[in-house]
């Protein structure tokens, strides 16, 4: 069988969509795989990093409000469609899977106007402007969270690395200090902002510096790749680091996580059985807090906005809870229970299936 995945532009459309491509290969090592992306997106790097064959679209955004950017869109699309229809003709796939995202649309009309079966996965908890696109021309529909209004929605969870979804954080935990220089007596604060860091995260945590070492608090921050943190030296480590290509030792270390709630975060956070502290990223239409909201609900997090992150905050709330493992302990199992994490081979079968249903 041959698929044709397309997602890209950031980390939550690329890194389920690199997953889901793991599993259709463990499923069925003869599935040819070919990707479509954008020659700009984070997909341009990972995906031929990852071995897979990287096809090209222009980039279209889909503008949310009126304006000289929506007046250019039908043009931009329809030059999008023309050079996805290209890659279908020549590719030939007998499925044609979208992970949202400007990318999916122009995949989504070439596989329509070809008559292909389509698959769409929607990662957040409110579907994005392609994806309900999408789900008007199939019947094969996987979201990430409960309640996400989608026709046709099944729900799968997100498809997260394989490194990430097997891990046994208890077996990593020597490993994992002694890589990031940090204690075994105290209890380990992870910060990251996402891929790309979070300025108001940075400062509102390395300004309670003091106040986290006053109470045996180390921390694991990662900080982005364009930022820079100066903290103090001392006894409790604090350790900052731009980026971590080993996330596993880095859930392994923690004891909780301060993190945006984009559905990549919210899988493998809860997921690995990690309390977190979600501060939802303050634009788009609100997904990040609707993401995090089922773990929030059953007790794995808490949840704070984004202007209310402070380093007053922190010095009030997180020195408590880091030093409190009962509560720890309790948060993090209830957060292991909400989301599963088997959803990459949950909708590589989906895709078998639709595959085989266009091609009987």
């Amino acid at each position: 069988m041959r698929v044709l995945l397309a997602g890209g532009g950031s980390a939550g459309h690329t890194s389920p969509l690199l997953a889901t491509a793991d599993a259709l290969r463990r499923l069925d090592p003869a599935t040819e795989i070919t990707c479509l992306g954008t020659r700009e997106g984070l997909e341009a790097r990972l995906i031929p990093e990852a071995g897979l064959p990287l096809e090209v679209v222009p980039r279209v955004p889909l503008p949310r409000r009126p304006g000289p950017d929506l007046l250019r869109t039908p043009t931009r699309l329809r030059a999008a469609r023309s050079a996805a229809l290209e890659v279908v003709d020549r590719v030939r796939p007998d499925v044609v899977v979208g992970f949202g995202g400007y990318v999916s649309v122009p995949a989504y009309l070439a596989a329509r106007r070809r008559g292909l079966p389509i698959v769409v996965h929607e990662g957040n908890a409110i579907p994005g402007v392609a994806n309900k696109l999408g789900a008007r021309m199939t019947t094969h529909v996987a979201t990430s969270f409960p309640d996400t209004a989608l026709a046709h929605a099944v729900l799968t969870g997100l498809p997260v690395r394989r490194l990430i979804s097997t891990m046994d954080r208890s077996a990593l935990r020597a490993e994992a200090l002694a890589t990031f220089g940090l204690r075994d007596d105290l209890p380990t604060l992870m910060v990251t902002g996402g891929s790309q860091g979070a300025a108001r995260i940075n400062a509102a945590v390395s300004g309670a510096a003091s106040a986290l070492a006053a109470a045996g608090v180390q921390v694991l921050h990662i900080v982005g790749p364009r930022h820079e943190l100066d903290v103090p030296s001392g006894e409790v480590p604090y350790v900052v680091l731009n980026f971590v290509d080993r996330m596993d030792l880095a859930y392994a270390a923690a004891d909780a996580v301060l993190c945006r709630s984009g559905s990549n975060t919210v899988t493998e956070v809860s997921g690995v059985g990690l309390p977190a502290i979600y501060v939802p990223l303050p634009i788009g239409n609100g997904e990040q807090s609707l993401n995090a909201r089922p773990v929030i609900d059953a007790g794995g997090g808490l949840l704070v906005a984004d202007g209310a992150l402070t380093p007053e905050w922190v010095e009030a709330t997180v020195p408590g809870l880091l030093t409190d493992a009962r509560r720890l302990s309790e948060m993090g199992a209830a957060a292991r229970g909400v989301i599963p994490l088997d959803a990459d081979e949950k909708l590589a079968r989906m895709i078998l299936d639709a595959g085989q249903e266009g091609s009987a």
